[in-house]
């Protein structure tokens, strides 16, 4: 399933095997929440863009339209035409991030949609039967995401109850993936690592879920407030304690930046939604730095948004095109500029594992780590 074919340092070059296709590592997962990734880029776009897995969201689908419709559809794949790799979250973010007037117990948690306001339930096992209805090829444990900082009692309980919680999800997924109704009988559960900031706390839980055997472990809980210096030495804290042969995936992370020194300490898979949703405020990385578009120097600019860029956007127009249609509200704009953010960052990847076959990425992530935060 997973096999780290390569190191250089703590970096990991790896292959990732599922039901649904191979995927190179390091891997950055384009973010589809509701099945399709904001700004108007179809499934079809993402396979020119070199997008390998695609990510979307279990309490967003829950909500609407529904996992059970999409169960009825034939699952996710059929649902958004996509033949390789899906990761669902668990949900567990959005419930602590967009619903209102949660509550939190044993049994899971008590919340109100943030659409209509009507009272829902989820907890560990209807996680999983949301994520078995939805057949993704990846389903991540239902888990507590803590604000950064929190008191280190509570961030405790909560870190203990997430452990609770996954042996439930592990329990739970064993028994879908043997039911005649499940669409993906090999479904796979990553476990996901919690603990706030407090080392010692991320170190016990990464030792208890690693216990539990599931296919890939997650680190949750960070970029959500903390300084990026922190969420380096949270990283490479949990890294000693990951099992060596299963992917590690740092959630919501983050910046090509973040990126490069995630994998400079071991990580192989990533996800956020910063490069489309950037994208559409007219905000676009490139090799030399990120660009804003809605500055006027680029109105009657006739180049592409990066020279050294093949995607749809660069190859066919300009910035001073792109910047009109963006400024005009034209859907084509947005499209056209998250098109071009996507194969960024999934060209990033292709780099980065090319550095790591020719053992070269401590050259690569020393010429772009800072680069990459300049504005140009």
């Amino acid at each position: 399933m997973f096999k780290v074919i390569k190191k250089e340092g703590k970096a990991r070059r790896g292959v990732f095997e599922s039901v649904h296709g191979t995927a190179q590592t390091p891997v950055f997962m384009n973010v589809g929440t509701s099945a399709a990734i904001k700004g108007g880029v179809a499934a079809e776009d993402l396979k020119e863009l070199g997008c390998q897995i695609e990510l979307s969201n279990t309490y967003h689908l829950h909500l609407r339209p529904g996992d059970e419709v999409v169960h009825r559809l034939g699952g996710l794949h059929k649902f958004m035409n996509w033949d390789r790799p899906i990761l669902t979250d668990s949900g567990g973010f959005q419930v602590f991030s967009l619903a209102q007037l949660r509550k939190i117990k044993e049994e899971g948690v008590y919340f109100a949609s943030h659409i209509d306001g009507r009272k829902i339930f989820m907890g560990p096992e209807e996680s999983m039967k949301i994520q078995s209805n939805l057949a993704s090829t990846i389903a991540m444990a239902f888990d507590e995401c803590v604000e950064n900082p929190s008191p280190y009692e509570y961030v405790k309980q909560s870190s203990e109850r997430t452990i609770r919680w996954l042996e439930r999800c592990r329990k739970e997924m064993d028994r879908l993936n043997t039911l005649d109704t499940t669409i993906n009988k090999s479904q796979m559960l990553f476990g996901i690592n919690q603990g706030g900031t407090y080392p010692d706390l991320r170190i016990e839980n990464m030792k208890a879920i690693r216990e539990i055997n599931c296919e890939g472990y997650a680190i949750g809980g960070l970029a959500v407030g903390e300084e990026t210096s922190v969420m380096y030495e949270i990283i490479e804290a949990v890294e000693e304690y990951m099992p060596e042969d299963k992917p590690r995936y740092l959630m919501g992370v983050g910046t090509p930046s973040n990126i490069l020194e995630a994998v400079h300490r071991g990580v192989d898979f990533f996800d956020c939604v910063m490069p489309s949703r950037n994208a559409r405020h007219g905000f676009l990385f490139t090799w030399n730095g990120t660009v804003n578009l809605n500055n006027n120097k680029y109105m009657d600019d006739p180049n592409p948004i990066d020279e050294h860029c093949n995607c749809p956007a660069c190859r066919l127009h300009s910035k001073g095109y792109i910047r009109h249609l963006l400024k005009a509200g034209e859907m084509l704009g947005m499209r056209l500029a998250v098109m071009h953010n996507l194969y960024f960052y999934n060209e990033l990847m292709q780099k980065i594992r090319d550095a790591l076959d020719k053992g070269e990425y401590e050259t690569f992530y020393n010429k772009y780590k800072d680069l990459f935060m300049q504005r140009i």
